[in-house]
């Protein structure tokens, strides 16, 4: 009997570690701030589908206001909302006490009992995130090789806005990662440097 009750324990365990683990799992595919993704993606592509449905529409000025204001929201809401709660990372612009411009690019670390980033939410922004600004770039192709100018500007302005975003989060991917590499390197730099001195203690005593 004694030995049936230590096998039936063995098993719990296992058990509830197989659901921790399916849990795991499904907290990472699952995305946690639906909201968030929604409007990471709203704004974006109705800009993308309001110029390639500017053809249909006889107002020029009314679709071009339309696609300033859809990347200027873009814009802002990728910048300082749905990259912080999808990703954890965040870049601005701080100007310190003597008036000069900085740069700042963070990257959230992961603390130990928080939960990761889900890899869902992950992919729907570096895929919006990336893929918008090529389609931009595109258009801007396609209008110099069409002679379309008055639409240059509109197409300009999508991809100085949408770059701009990339280039942001890209710097703060790569610069964690740097963060890291420079941690490392200093770490076995120290660790050589504590080998070297304890060999050449011995010699000299």
């Amino acid at each position: 009997m004694l030995r049936q009750d230590s096998n039936d324990e063995t098993e719990d365990v296992s058990l509830f570690d197989a659901e921790d683990e399916g849990t795991r799992a499904a907290k990472k595919k699952k995305i946690r701030h639906p909201i968030a993704s929604f409007f990471h993606l709203f704004f974006r592509i109705s800009a993308v589908l309001v110029y390639m449905l500017s053809g249909f529409s006889s107002s020029f000025i009314a679709c071009m206001v339309t696609i300033i204001l859809l990347l200027s929201c873009d814009f802002w809401v990728v910048k300082n909302i749905t990259g912080r709660l999808m990703v954890g990372l965040r870049w601005w612009n701080q100007v310190d006490d003597d008036g000069k411009s900085h740069w700042v690019y963070e990257s959230r670390k992961a603390a130990q009992g928080k939960k990761s980033n889900s890899e869902a939410e992950s992919r729907i922004f570096w895929l919006g995130l990336i893929s918008c600004p090529i389609i931009w770039v595109i258009f801007a192709f396609s209008s110099l090789l069409s002679f379309n100018l008055k639409w240059l500007a509109v197409v300009i302005m999508g991809v100085t806005l949408q770059g701009a975003n990339l280039y942001g989060y890209i710097k703060c991917k790569v610069g964690s990662r740097k963060n890291l590499g420079s941690i490392a390197t200093n770490y076995f730099g120290t660790q050589f440097l504590r080998q070297t001195f304890s060999r050449e203690n011995p010699a000299e005593s």
